[in-house]
């Protein structure tokens, strides 16, 4: 599973660097230009951590940090990137709570070796996959769906974890069952599935009758949809 890291920076030759050199680091990244943007891109991402641009138009950084954290996402690290090279600077920066504080110019290796021991503090905190704004946590047992909470049964929360899992895969009854009966005494009814994803998609889509995320298969079985 890739961690996914969110570029806010103005300068699009400097996000376009970092973004290429963390992408060969075996990164998932995405971008956001201003801090509007970057609250948009942060919903639908739900990136383990932000490298973070303090001099942003529309929302500066700080502004942009402190909303990140007014959303009770203590588990996304921060690593601040800024001009500002005065060390009074830095130690704001740090006492606002940021993870680590780089000065422009960088070297975009040193950069990815920040991100690399910040993820080592803080990575085991933020084991996670998300999906256009579905966002999974596994090791919390939480679901949430942009900035909603969404509570689920046992056997949604699994079977909503198996599919994002496995992306673009048709899945039959049968394997599906499998999954969430591995031991079951009992015969289980094929439309046992049926019923555990008619409620789920009440819970994750927003329109049952056209689901978008976990769609039907006719005479094959379901796939949870990733484009």
């Amino acid at each position: 599973m890739k961690q996914r890291i969110l570029v806010v920076e103005d300068d699009s030759m400097i996000r376009r660097l970092i973004k290429i050199n963390l992408e060969k680091h075996g990164y998932d990244v995405v971008e956001a230009a201003d801090g509007e943007e970057a609250k948009e891109v942060f919903m639908a991402a739900h990136p383990c951590l932000v490298i973070l641009d303090l001099m942003l138009p529309k929302v500066s950084g700080e502004e942009f940090f402190q909303w990140i954290r007014a959303q009770e996402r203590n588990e996304v690290s921060v690593i601040m990137l800024s001009a500002k090279s005065r060390v009074t600077d830095k130690i704001e920066g740090l006492k606002m709570g940021a993870d680590d504080y780089i000065t422009k110019p960088f070297e975009p290796d040193e950069l990815t070796a920040h991100v690399e021991a910040v993820l080592r503090r803080t990575g085991q905190f933020c084991q996670k996959i998300s999906h256009d704004g579905l966002c999974i946590k596994p090791r919390k047992g939480e679901v949430q769906l942009y900035d909603t909470d969404i509570s689920l049964t046992k056997h949604e929360f699994n079977l909503l974890y198996f599919f994002m899992q496995h992306p673009n895969i048709i899945h039959d009854r049968e394997t599906l069952l499998e999954h969430l009966y591995p031991y079951a005494e009992i015969s289980v009814m094929d439309r046992t599935i049926d019923a555990h994803i008619k409620k789920l998609r009440e819970k994750i889509e927003e329109d049952t009758s056209s689901p978008q995320r976990i769609q039907t298969v006719r005479g094959m079985g379901y796939k949870f949809v990733v484009q």
